[in-house]
């Protein structure tokens, strides 16, 4: 297969790390990198959809296939989601491109259970592998570009993490991974506030996409008729995930975007909405009518997907 047709060449010469990319999302990422002309680390445990132990080696496939198309690619398989794993992330980029521009974080995997039947081994592995693999990359990343900085050589550094509407909004059934995801947004929030002084800008993207995670989900293929449009590819999201990684996206940091099929949404977060302030303590009963009333004036929440 060949890398999705070049439109501009907007990461010519990038240095970009994507973890998880191996299959679905991550893979389309890290091809659509290598086709505007990026330098890619791929990386991928190549875990199971829950995060058991798996067959292949699915990051060298991907750079390989990079490579054989004309690209620029090196494979990392260790656990990104380890302080070692992640370090040695960012230092393969390094040692073999000389830099790090761009942070993609993707990895991830799936243990659903309703709350009543998770074990807090299903806990903890999804925990781990989306909230923690996010951190430690990013901790490793920043570390790299403050040294850069303080050297006089100031990035133009991006990260994209990758969240989900399960952490914007809940999903039935998906309690740790709905807590994992909306800890990315946290993390990502916090990220851009501290590290804009050393030329970081990150973002996140919650995507909408078919992918060994969500085959069941959307397992019909939402194909427009007249022109074959697959709204539920992977490749959808990869576009917008590249241009956040570019130096053209300037200015943009601390922003969270949807991205499904050719819809793209700036999501708007938490925001204060009505309030209301007696200037002395409440007593509960006080405090519930003052509650009423806000609520009654509130915009109501979104649908809890499965709800």
């Amino acid at each position: 297969m060949d890398l999705p047709p070049a439109t501009s060449g907007i990461c010519s010469g990038r240095v970009v790390a994507v973890t998880g990319a191996g299959r679905g999302l991550g893979r389309a990422h890290a091809l659509a990198f290598a086709a505007e002309g990026a330098r890619v680390v791929v990386n991928d445990l190549g875990v199971a959809p829950d995060g058991a132990p798996g067959a292949g080696r699915p990051a060298h496939a991907v750079a390989a296939q990079i490579r054989a198309a004309g690209g620029d690619a090196v494979a990392h398989d260790a656990d990104i989601a380890t302080d070692a794993g992640a370090a040695g992330l960012v230092r393969t980029a390094v040692e073999t491109y000389g830099r790090l521009d761009t942070l993609v974080s993707n990895a991830g995997f799936l243990r659903d259970r309703m709350l009543v039947n998770l074990d807090e081994d299903d806990w903890d592995a999804v925990i781990r592998v989306h909230l923690k693999g996010h951190f430690l990359p990013l901790k490793h990343a920043a570390a790299y570009w403050r040294a850069e900085t303080k050297a006089g050589r100031t990035p133009v550094a991006r990260v994209v993490h990758t969240s989900s509407g399960a952490g914007l909004l809940g999903s039935i059934g998906q309690g740790n991974y709905s807590a994992a995801k909306a800890g990315i947004v946290g993390l990502t929030l916090v990220a851009a506030a501290e590290l804009a002084r050393y030329g970081v800008q990150v973002n996140a993207v919650a995507p909408a996409a078919r992918t060994r995670m969500t085959e069941r989900t959307f397992a019909t293929a939402m194909t427009a008729p007249a022109t074959g449009f697959d709204a539920m590819a992977p490749e959808n999201v990869s576009p917008l995930v590249v241009w956040l990684g570019s130096a053209g996206s300037a200015g943009v940091t601390g922003r969270v975007f949807e991205a499904e099929g050719g819809r793209i949404t700036v999501m708007e977060g938490w925001r204060p909405g009505p309030s209301a302030d007696s200037g002395a303590r409440r007593t509960p009963a006080e405090a519930g009518e003052t509650a009423r009333r806000l609520l009654a004036r509130a915009e109501p929440p979104g649908r809890v997907y499965g709800a």
